[in-house]
């Protein structure tokens, strides 16, 4: 039976921990699609509450933001993800960068520069659809990275971490854990279907004859890029209805801990109905 969503539950459940939990799995909240997207629903309008707030504090001078870091295997769902769940707030609040192959203008600077060029301004929601993780995958799979390197990096990555949520930046990092089969029928159902074929990169198929080097890295990842200033939350993908459900929650209980405020108004607001109440329409 699925555990009960409340208090912390949801980030307990999630957070990275020696074992993944099964892609088609429902660790916490509802096991059926149809009381998913009724609950996602219900999400929606708290996670469009509390990110207005967000917006509002910041507009005021609040300095608190929220950046999502998406990683995972093709097809997983990351641009799924952000439109399901990014898609129900104002997007006037949103930030979202979709980091792709490094360019050679990009490649001239240290790994991270680019990545600091996209940080969330304070108030809003920061979405990386991949990430400054991708500095790692992809090399490390490739035979790029040594292995000293590769700890030279995470080192990196941790104290860049460490610096956004001492600035005021909480990190939420969610890795879309998926099957290889599910990914199969993604794949197959891109090729198959002419408005999908648009998404696909023959180049999925090198990363897929990758899949066991991948997973690999990921583990390795999760186990050293988890501290508690930004842990990383492994939500099962196999079902989309489940991940959206799953990611939005996260941002809910990392917004409601946050507290946002709205700000006082800097004028007198009964003085302003009055004002109101004066002010005819011309033309």
């Amino acid at each position: 039976m699925a555990k009960k969503e409340n208090g912390n539950r949801v980030r307990d459940a999630l957070r990275a921990g020696a074992e993944l939990p099964g892609p088609a799995s429902s660790p916490v909240g509802p096991a059926k699609k149809a009381k998913g997207e009724e609950k996602l629903a219900t999400a929606g309008e708290r996670l469009s509450a509390l990110q207005e707030a967000l917006y509002a504090e910041g507009t005021a001078g609040g300095g608190r933001s929220v950046l999502l870091v998406l990683q995972g295997m093709d097809t997983s769902g990351k641009g799924g993800t952000v439109g399901h769940v990014l898609g129900l707030v104002n997007p006037m609040g949103v930030k979202y960068t979709a980091f792709k192959k490094p360019t050679p203008a990009e490649r001239r600077h240290d790994f991270l520069w680019r990545v600091r060029r996209e940080l969330p301004a304070p108030g809003r929601i920061g979405v990386f659809d991949r990430s400054h993780y991708e500095d790692i995958l992809v090399p490390r799979v490739s035979g790029l990275l040594t292995a000293a390197e590769r700890r030279l990096r995470y080192q990196q990555i941790n104290a860049f971490e460490r610096e956004l949520a001492d600035g005021g930046t909480t990190v939420v990092k969610v890795f879309l854990h998926l099957s290889p089969e599910e990914q199969l029928k993604r794949l197959r159902a891109r090729l198959q279907r002419p408005e999908k074929r648009w998404k696909f990169d023959p180049s999925d198929l090198e990363a897929r004859s990758h899949w066991t080097a991948y997973q690999e890295a990921y583990a390795d990842l999760l186990a050293k890029t988890s501290p508690d200033t930004a842990p990383w939350y492994v939500v099962p993908a196999d079902r989309k209805w489940y991940r959206n459900w799953a990611v939005a929650e996260l941002l809910i209980e990392v917004l409601t801990e946050m507290a946002p405020q709205f700000p006082e108004p800097a004028y007198d607001v009964d003085e302003a109905l009055a004002a109101l109440k004066g002010v005819g329409v011309v033309g």
